[in-house]
């Protein structure tokens, strides 16, 4: 038996999808912020954080574009 999900049911994981990207994201920009607060930050540490922020930003947008999309 296959199901078929609403657009609606589609919209609440995609919305519950980019609320968990979201807290990735802030838990990523507090590390920036702690790596950032110490006397000499490791500058490898913070260029990785910058570019997992980048990344998970750019996953923010992509799922941005899905959920406009079921609205449309």
């Amino acid at each position: 038996m296959t199901t078929t999900l609403t657009n609606e049911e589609k919209m609440g994981i995609a919305v519950q999808h980019k609320k968990n990207l979201e807290y990735s994201l802030y838990n990523l920009e507090l590390s920036l912020i702690e790596e950032s607060a110490v006397t000499s930050p490791n500058t490898e540490v913070v260029s990785s954080l910058n570019l997992q922020i980048s990344e998970l930003s750019k996953k923010v947008t992509a799922i941005n574009n899905e959920i406009a999309e079921l609205t449309d």
